[in-house]
């Protein structure tokens, strides 16, 4: 199970790069500033929380059970957060459709911190 979610980690690592090149390169000239200040927020986000993932999958003194909880948080959250910003920003979605979605990935990524909190509090 590790494995699989270090993968999936590497992969939204790899696909924060490319969106973020591709927010700096193709919608440089489309977006108005508020909406490239969101969709980098979008993007930050996003690595910011693979990088966190990187440490929560490799760091063994958490159990399986909190790893799991927290990846899948993250996980999740990453879609519901960065991807509906994304969604919004860069595709033709009304955020009238799915204004409701990026703060429940808000959300998921403040109860994966929690989680981790609650996990170093609980180490000796």
């Amino acid at each position: 199970m590790t494995n699989s979610k270090l993968s999936i980690t590497a992969f939204l690592g790899f696909l924060a790069i490319v969106l973020g090149a591709f927010g700096a390169h193709a919608l440089k000239e489309k977006l108005d500033i508020q909406a490239i200040n969101s969709y980098e927020t979008a993007i930050r986000y996003m690595m910011y929380h693979v990088i966190v993932l990187l440490f929560v999958n490799t760091y063994s003194n958490f159990t399986c059970k909190t790893k799991n909880f927290i990846s899948y948080m993250f996980f999740i959250g990453i879609l519901f957060f960065s991807g509906s910003i994304i969604a919004i920003t860069a595709g033709d979605i009304s955020p009238k459709y799915i204004w409701f979605i990026t703060p429940l990935g808000g959300l998921l990524f403040i109860l994966g911190w929690l989680k981790m909190f609650y996990a170093f509090l609980k180490m000796e």
